[in-house]
């Protein structure tokens, strides 16, 4: 009897392992796999009022939806210079800059003359950075060259925008680090209108889309009037620095403007830190150059992303993962 009831004790024992096995091997099979850990990637951008930080946003924004590798956050910045200085010292992964600032920094001149900056590589265009100097309506500067003795917002300190300006006065004659032709005011997009709409300055430069917001927003208040760029002063510009371009800006784009603006436009493009793997540079400019619909339903500037103008003005590497996706369509050999 003993040895019966024994044996049923084991058998039960049997049953209960395997029915216990079995519910963990359905818990097994029900279980999901962890999600890949996505790569999280830092882009430098510009100041909250330009136009790098916004559009910045909307690229991230269109990548982490379309491309599940990643995930990009945006950071403001002092655009170009700076940008390009975080790339290269590894404080950043992907950055907005000029293609002109991108050129000095792999050459070393200008703002990088204490030595070449190249731990970057292109990826490609993104839209045309347009130099835009204004006044008020009513104001007695008529050219660039009446900017003497005046107050004049350059950009932020070591800007793109400040060394382009310079660049641009030169060719009228003017300077205002060397020498003093005019009272020099280094600021922010937003703090030159705030101050411009205090009238603490009489003129505002800025590289900026077209339009843009922060010149939008002064023409909600004041009747303004652009410096336009042409002439011998054009000529003797592209001359020393031919990555700048003429550029009309139409009539209508800002309020009371009423006749084209002619000035000079470089490029706004996209870099990334040189040492970033082939496969995720190849999938973020695939995005990049093939979701641009989507990038402009974030800001209008998203149009200017095609892939027939990814390259123009590009005069630094690429990085291979860049380069593969436009050999696939068809702009490299």
């Amino acid at each position: 009897m003993r040895r019966r009831h024994l044996a049923w004790m084991v058998i039960g024992l049997l049953i209960l392992s395997l029915a216990l096995a079995g519910c963990g091997g359905k818990q097994q099979a029900d279980q999901k796999p962890a999600p890949a850990k996505k790569l999280e990637l830092l882009m430098a951008t510009g100041g909250t009022a330009g136009t790098y930080f916004p559009l910045g946003g909307a690229i991230a924004q269109v990548w982490n939806a379309n491309y599940d590798k990643v995930n990009v956050t945006v950071q403001s910045s002092g655009a170009s210079v700076e940008n390009i200085r975080l790339l290269d010292s590894k404080n950043a992964d992907l950055a907005l800059a000029m293609n002109n600032i991108a050129e000095d920094a792999y050459m070393g001149r200008n703002a990088f003359r204490e030595g070449a900056k190249r731990n970057f590589l292109a990826i490609g265009v993104i839209y045309p950075e347009v130099m835009q100097g204004f006044v008020n309506a009513d104001s007695n500067i008529q050219t660039i060259a009446d900017l003497k003795g005046k107050r004049v917002a350059v950009g932020p300190t070591g800007s793109g925008t400040a060394i382009t300006t310079r660049a641009i006065v030169n060719a009228y004659g003017l300077d205002f680090v060397d020498k003093k032709d005019f009272e020099p005011v280094y600021a922010t997009f937003a703090d030159a209108v705030n101050m411009f709409k205090d009238n603490q300055i009489d003129a505002a430069w800025n590289a900026l889309s077209a339009p843009a917001s922060a010149i939008v927003d002064v023409a909600t208040t004041r009747n303004i009037r652009f410096l336009e760029i042409t002439g011998e002063q054009l000529a003797s510009l592209q001359k020393q620095f031919p990555l700048v371009t003429p550029y009309v800006i139409p009539a209508g784009t800002y309020r009371g403007v009423d006749k084209d603006v002619h000035t000079v436009a470089l490029q706004a493009a996209l870099y990334v830190r040189a040492d970033m793997d082939e496969e995720t540079v190849y999938n973020l400019t695939k995005v990049l150059y093939e979701k641009g619909e989507d990038i402009t339903k974030g800001h209008a500037m998203g149009k200017h992303i095609q892939l027939k103008t990814a390259l123009e003005g590009i005069t630094t590497p690429l990085h291979p993962g860049a380069a593969k996706y436009f050999k696939e369509k068809g702009l490299l050999k």
